[in-house]
């Protein structure tokens, strides 16, 4: 049994510290960012790590990058030979889709920390750049291969002893559309890293180098304790669960993800095996990332409230086969590789819940639903892009209803764009945004409801990007609840309608309108047993019809009021429940 080290008040003091010091690294990223995706949205993360790539303090951001910047300083210290060759002032910068896990826009930038000479840990973050020199601007949802989706950057080195490589700047910036943003996004994550080292340095030098060392292994060794006696409560066996996304963008044909959960003793086993080989279309992952989806969904069920740290998932194995769209191989594109990660999720979810009931959780929406426009402003005939996640309904779960309007399980801290930034910087109106009514499966805890948006185009020349998921096998609900609605997408011009979910650079014309529809999360249980009183909430609010309170939730009304008819409901609900 371990035993600690260092007392427990300095072993808080040191995590809130740590905490404290990652949080203004994220900070220092979002205020000096120059694109509104990083400052205005949050599409990025930061950690502070020890010299062997443990997690020591992380902040808010998405935790799909979270769960992997620790893979990221490994592959590159395998990179440079070892952790002898950093040396004081070094910066790092990488976006391999096959080594870093996600898509190439999403640039992870390392820099190692020293004090008094010797190596003492990491800085690290990651921020999605708007536009990294693909075939199209942004991400193109047509790629067939990942040379068509941008610049690929190895492990490379940016800063040299605290000197920029300026021939290497220069050439990654050059490379991408928006070169004054690219190098604005690319000075706010050098200085997020440099203000995390200084930060750290601090907490070293006012503690002491052996006492944040003990602090660290002790909150470390807490993590792991806590993960195995969890999950030692849980019965042991194999739980399966299988489902399908719509398709990878470049054929109709349906992508299957099968998960097999094994739990023994103090271990946890997810095996992917038998999901689909890796496709021609841009829905593949990089190992380091479906590892990083599988410590999100780990963490949801496993001491949910706790901190993460290096301690947490020594007991998580994954495996994936090479080839697989979960372990993709050159030359798979991996634009939307978090996709099949958020039906990945829920599949985990979904296996567990006959031995979790009182922690599992019905499906979500499912996917980040991403729009963009791009095209020329008229109002300064530059060119503009602008590139948005929408939120949707979770599931219902055993202690409440599903969230509404809530960004997807991949994207953790991601807000959505304000309508009044949006409409100040591009050539678009928003002429709706709110709640989508019935949209939430019913449940004995409902789901929550997906989102309307609607656009109007101002430019002239402009072109729309979508990439819509999970209309096939919406958010299913558990223990007998409903599944929720579907997404849906329509562009109209005059009387015309097309409905679309997956398109890339559909010319737009001035005065078109795109109405997006994501979908809502499945319900919790059987809806007839959901209490008749929160059935009337729902009607009040909105949310559902008095029709659909009497099909899906057998509630009656007396003709003409929102009073229930009891004795009618009753009967109702015990005649129909099948």
């Amino acid at each position: 049994m371990y035993t600690y080290q260092e007392n427990p008040i300095t072993t808080e003091i040191i995590r809130s510290a740590l905490t404290t010091a990652a949080g203004e690294m994220n900070t220092s990223l979002y205020r000096s960012a120059f694109s509104p995706i990083i400052y205005e949205m949050k599409d990025c993360s930061v950690g502070i790590f020890n010299q062997h790539a443990e997690l020591l303090g992380q902040s808010a951001g998405l935790p799909l990058f979270l769960g992997n910047l620790d893979e990221c300083i490994k592959a590159v210290t395998c990179s440079i030979g070892g952790v002898e060759n950093y040396q004081p002032g070094d910066i790092y910068i990488m976006n391999d889709s096959y080594i870093a896990g996600t898509h190439l826009n999403d640039v992870t930038v390392i820099s190692p920390i020293f004090f008094n000479e010797a190596l003492v840990g990491f800085t690290a973050n990651r921020a999605d750049w708007i536009d990294i020199g693909a075939k199209d601007p942004g991400t193109p949802m047509d790629a067939t291969e990942i040379y068509q989706e941008g610049l690929r950057i190895p492990p490379t080195k940016i800063y040299d002893a605290g000197e920029p490589r300026e021939d290497v700047i220069n050439l990654l910036v050059t490379n991408c559309r928006s070169h004054i943003a690219a190098l604005g996004d690319l000075n706010a994550q050098i200085a997020a890293c440099r203000t995390g080292e200084k930060r750290y340095q601090e907490i070293i030098r006012t503690f002491g180098i052996e006492t944040v060392e003990r602090c660290a292994q002790d909150i470390i060794a807490q993590s792991e304790r806590m993960d195995r006696e969890a999950i030692g409560k849980i019965q042991d066996g194999d739980y399966m669960a299988e489902g399908y996304m719509d398709n990878d963008g470049n054929s109709d044909d349906p992508v299957l993800v099968k998960v097999k959960v094994t739990v023994k003793g103090e271990d946890i086993t997810i095996d992917l095996t038998g999901s689909s080989e890796q496709r021609r279309g841009p829905i593949n992952c990089g190992l380091a990332q479906t590892i990083s989806a599988c410590r999100i969904a780990f963490k949801n069920l496993i001491n949910p409230d706790s901190p993460v740290t290096g301690g947490n998932f020594r007991t998580l194995h994954v495996v994936a086969q090479p080839g697989t769209i979960f372990h993709a191989q050159e030359p798979a594109p991996c634009g939307y590789y978090y996709s099949p990660l958020g039906l990945l999720m829920d599949l985990i979810f979904k296996a567990l819940s006959p031995a979790m009931k009182e922690k599992s959780v019905a499906a979500h929406y499912g996917d980040a639903m991403n729009i963009a426009f791009s095209g020329r402003d008229p109002k300064t005939n530059a060119e503009f892009l602008n590139f948005e996640a929408t939120a949707g309904g979770w599931g219902g779960f055993h202690e409440n209803d599903g969230q509404s309007g809530l960004i997807c399980n991949v994207c953790g801290d991601f807000k959505n764009m304000p309508v009044e930034v949006f409409e100040s910087k591009f050539p678009m109106k928003v002429t709706m945004y709110g709640l989508r009514d019935e949209s939430g499966g019913a449940g004995y805890h409902r789901g929550g409801l997906g989102i309307v948006r609607r656009y109007e185009v101002l430019a002239q020349e402009s072109n729309l990007y979508a990439w819509f998921e999970r209309s096939k096998t919406p958010a299913w609900g558990l223990f007998e609840g409903k599944s929720g609605m579907p997404p849906s997408v329509v562009i109209q011009r005059g009387d015309n309608k097309e409905n679309i979910l997956k398109t890339n650079a559909k010319p737009l014309a001035f005065g078109d309108v795109i109405t997006v529809k994501t979908g809502g999360g499945g319900g919790f249980g059987h809806p007839f047993d959901r209490d008749p009183h929160k059935v009337i909430e729902d009607v009040l609010d909105g949310y559902i019809s008095v029709e659909t309170a009497l099909s899906d939730y057998g509630v009656l009304f007396k003709p003409g009021t929102l009073a229930i008819d009891w004795d009618g409901t009753s009967e109702y609900r015990i005649s129909n429940r099948k």
